[in-house]
């Protein structure tokens, strides 16, 4: 979707929801001496300035890390992305997902990345010389890419959610996806809305992958009327002590969840 840009709610709890459990898998994945695969189809750009007219006009960081950053030791794979971010570009930088990986990847690490919107594809190119970048559609590019080479890897699946067929056409390029590449760690975010329109997409996935883990953590809207109310992470082939992680990181949301 090409209207959609990220600078607008970089930082929310969202993103620390998603780019915490990110962190913590990548970060244990590399701790195996042999190289991996990290594809991601939808990276928007690496760095975002939480300073900027976007982050203040939603107010989405503000209500998200700017109140989670406490959260997490400082050894911590998500807490170190950060340091590293606000020490190369500025105390108000916040990492994108292909950041985040990149400052937890090794040099012998495979990484390829999409994204469709010119100006962000752009931005992610100069931020990220020598890395794989398509301006492309991201599930396109997944399916021609897998299985990759190292066939050991993650990979992250980030859409917009404006294409409302996304939810229909999800499931099924999981499917495809998991056949061609069945050992790959395929991680898929999704926002939890007041409508409640994911849940006929994990109803299907959960019946396709019914080992796979499905993580959500709930959150006040970030201001009057906004329709996420939490954050969902769908993952296939979790790495071991995935669950317990995913159980600390509900612990620490639980202090930010709205009260019933």
């Amino acid at each position: 979707m090409l209207s959609y840009q990220h600078a607008y709610h970089a930082g929310n709890l969202a993103d620390v929801h998603k780019h915490a459990l990110l962190a913590w898998m990548l970060d244990y994945m590399v701790q195996k001496p042999k190289a991996l695969s990290y594809l991601e189809t939808h990276a928007g750009r690496a760095v975002y300035d939480l300073s900027g007219p976007e982050a203040a006009k939603t107010g989405e960081a503000a209500q998200g890390i700017a109140l989670a950053q406490g959260w997490f030791a400082a050894d911590h794979p998500y807490a170190r992305a950060l340091a590293k971010t606000r020490a190369d570009h500025g105390a108000q930088a916040y990492p994108g997902s292909p950041l985040i990986a990149l400052n937890t990847l090794r040099f012998e690490d495979e990484v390829t990345l999409a994204e469709l919107h010119p100006a962000e594809a752009e931005a992610l190119r100069a931020a990220l010389p020598g890395v794989t970048v398509s301006q492309t559609d991201g599930f396109a590019m997944a399916l021609s890419r897998c299985p990759p080479d190292p066939r050991r890897g993650l990979l992250l699946c980030d859409p917009s959610w404006e294409v409302k067929t996304d939810y229909d056409d999800v499931p099924e390029f999981l499917r495809k996806l998991h056949r061609r590449w069945p050992v790959g760690v395929l991680a898929l975010w999704y926002p939890v809305l007041t409508d409640a329109r994911h849940r006929p997409m994990l109803r299907a996935l959960h019946r396709q992958f019914p080992d796979a883990v499905s993580h959500t953590v709930s959150f006040p809207p970030a201001r009057p009327g906004h329709g996420m109310v939490g954050s969902g992470l769908f993952v296939v082939n979790p790495p071991f002590g995935f669950v317990d992680e995913a159980n600390a990181l509900s612990r620490l949301f639980a202090r930010v969840a709205p009260q019933t």
